[in-house]
């Protein structure tokens, strides 16, 4: 199993957008849509697994994600998918540390995230923040990590 921490120069860029494009979450479209488009800015990242050279998960870390932008709250993870066949397996928490290391370097010491999903990122260290509003018009859960 490889992680690559990819900019749109990366070789493997469009095999991950394109695996994006192709899973089971409709999220992935819109990330392959935002990778095409040249949308990350120079310090975001997407984060792909590959295993036997096919992408098998992905995330993002930038500035804002799903986030309003009227949060003072920044870096974001977004887009956490790991393929239904390599689940179980941990690819989400070594994304997710790999995520954090690459935030460190670029001086961060806090990272966000947005999700609906109860109990999943304590598990990883994240702790829960409150709801706050999201780009889509909704309310969603906020943790935070220091690192």
């Amino acid at each position: 199993m490889e992680i690559y921490t990819m900019t749109n120069t990366h070789e493997k860029w469009e095999k991950t957008a394109a695996f994006a494009e192709k899973c089971s979450w409709g999220a992935g479209k819109y990330l392959a849509e935002l990778m095409r488009k040249d949308f990350f800015k120079d310090w975001e990242r997407v984060f792909a697994v590959f295993e036997a050279d096919e992408p098998v998960g992905f995330c993002t870390l930038n500035e804002k994600d799903e986030l309003d932008p009227k949060y003072p709250y920044t870096p974001l993870i977004g887009f956490v998918f790991v393929d239904e066949l390599h689940r179980g397996k941990r690819i989400s928490e070594k994304m997710i540390k790999a995520v954090l290391e690459y935030a460190k370097t670029i001086g961060y010491d806090k990272v966000y995230i947005m999700s609906g999903e109860k109990g999943l990122y304590e598990k990883y260290g994240f702790s829960y923040m409150g709801d706050f509003e999201s780009i889509y018009g909704g309310k969603d859960q906020l943790f935070v990590i220091s690192i």
